[in-house]
């Protein structure tokens, strides 16, 4: 799958840019704060609905406009396709396949696999056990329906068992009702997210010592309730437990991705370049499992790649990004030289763009 083209309309300080970009790499550059994560934002917006960065719809709209707008055309193999959305205050965002509107919006999550790294993975090692579970529930469900119909599902019961909890309701035939549901629907969820970082694990090992060039051993283990038991049961057994609590004390909404490197805890013992070095390498494993299970391979997005990396690192990196298996790439730096590298190390097409104010000039016509 390729980007041919992005159209840019009041997309936070993008006032308009109108871009044809490279099926091989893409470079920005420019001062931080000039606009190119925007860039890159705009790109996971299309394939998402959301933006990367966690903005609410409303402050996607630049100062003082009425909405924003962005337009996608994609290569997809034989066919093109052609992705238009536009926020407007205070209304529902409206988003568009070949000019159809979507009924809901899960319709379209999958359409465009998409992987990006970015400064705010941090989160990941350093943030709450939900950033984990929103990683993991990402990767599955851009290729597996089913598996994005039970998280809203099972996001829906939980939240009305929840409520019941909160008005001390005594209703026992609604309870059991929605406790089959988190049953049914969390099994599923369980078993898929275990087979994911099963898979997942060898993939992420090899990126990590082939950018660090040692041995060290990084670890992804998923750990749940469910190891333990039926949800179903549990949740039975806690049930006044929880209508003292006010909340549902048990369930897959719970699961945690512990994250190690050489069996400790990267977020206690991991320094800032090796942190950086395990995520990079974990959204490339990342990259690599929807390659191999999807219909069409992903773009990824790299933004602010080499910051806070050694030289030999960064040269592994350029080494891994320039390869055949990986498919069209947007990349952001503030220092030209690295974007240059990547640009010589490759024999394939590239653009170049500055970035300054919002504004996007395409510096190199691509081959």
């Amino acid at each position: 799958m390729i980007l041919e083209k992005l159209s840019i309309l009041n997309y936070k300080n993008i006032i308009q840019a109108e871009m044809v970009f490279s099926p091989g790499i893409n470079c920005f550059f420019g001062n931080n704060g000039m606009g190119k994560t925007n860039l890159l934002d705009a790109i996971y917006y299309l394939s998402f609905c959301k933006s990367h960065l966690h903005t609410p719809d409303s402050r996607l709209i630049r100062n003082e406009q009425d909405l924003c707008v962005l337009q996608g055309a994609y290569l997809y193999d034989s066919r093109r396709e052609e992705i238009f959305c536009s926020v407007r205050h205070r209304q529902r965002k409206v988003f568009k396949r070949n000019k159809k509107e979507y009924d809901k919006l899960s319709e379209h999550i999958g359409l465009l696999p998409l992987v990006m790294v970015s400064p705010v993975d941090s989160d990941l090692i350093r943030g709450g056990s939900e950033e984990r579970r929103r990683f993991i529930d990402l990767i599955i469900s851009q290729q597996d329906k089913s598996y994005l119909h039970a998280l809203i599902q099972y996001s829906k019961a939980l939240f009305q068992r929840n409520v019941l909890l909160k008005n001390q309701s005594q209703d026992t035939s609604l309870y059991e009702v929605l406790e089959m549901q988190l049953d049914r629907y969390g099994q599923l969820l369980y078993e898929k997210r275990r087979q994911l970082v099963d898979e997942l694990v060898p993939i992420f090992n090899t990126y990590y010592q082939t950018i660090c060039l040692s041995a060290e051993q990084v670890g992804l283990r998923y750990l749940s309730q469910l190891d333990k038991g039926n949800l179903g049961e549990m949740l039975v057994e806690n049930r006044e437990r929880d209508r003292i609590l006010g909340y549902t004390s048990v369930g897959v909404h719970k699961d945690e991705l512990e994250m190690t490197l050489d069996g400790q805890l990267i977020r206690r013992f991991g320094s800032q370049g090796q942190n950086k070095t395990y995520l990079i390498a974990l959204k490339l494993a990342q990259y690599t499992f929807l390659s191999r299970g999807g219909q069409t391979q992903p773009i990824l997005l790299l933004d602010d790649l080499f910051d806070k990396l050694d030289a030999e690192r960064v040269e592994q990196i350029i080494k891994l990004v320039s390869g055949e298996q990986f498919g069209q790439i947007f990349v952001t730096d503030t220092n030209r030289k690295y974007l240059d590298a990547i640009l010589q190390s490759v024999n394939q097409g590239h653009a170049l763009f500055k970035v300054e104010q919002g504004e996007v000039q395409p510096l190199e016509n691509w081959e």
